[in-house]
């Protein structure tokens, strides 16, 4: 199981929903599909914001903004 899921809303109401449930962020971005990546610190946390989010979970692929990492 993964500690990553996708979901249909914004970055605030993530991170709202996830303060309201006690599930800490690990890394979250804003999809460049639509919707926000939400990395939990563990599976626990991952699987009670799947209950949570519930519909508004994202299936299949998701478009990500790409990294860019300049070398100096």
């Amino acid at each position: 199981m993964s500690r990553a899921i996708n979901v249909n809303a914004t970055e605030a109401e993530v991170i709202q929903s996830c303060a309201r449930y006690g599930a800490t962020i690990s890394a979250i971005e804003t999809l460049a599909s639509g919707g926000t990546r939400v990395v939990l610190m563990n599976i626990i946390a991952a699987e009670t914001m799947r209950a949570a989010f519930g519909r508004k979970l994202l299936t299949g692929t998701v478009r990500r903004t790409p990294l860019r990492t300049w070398a100096l």
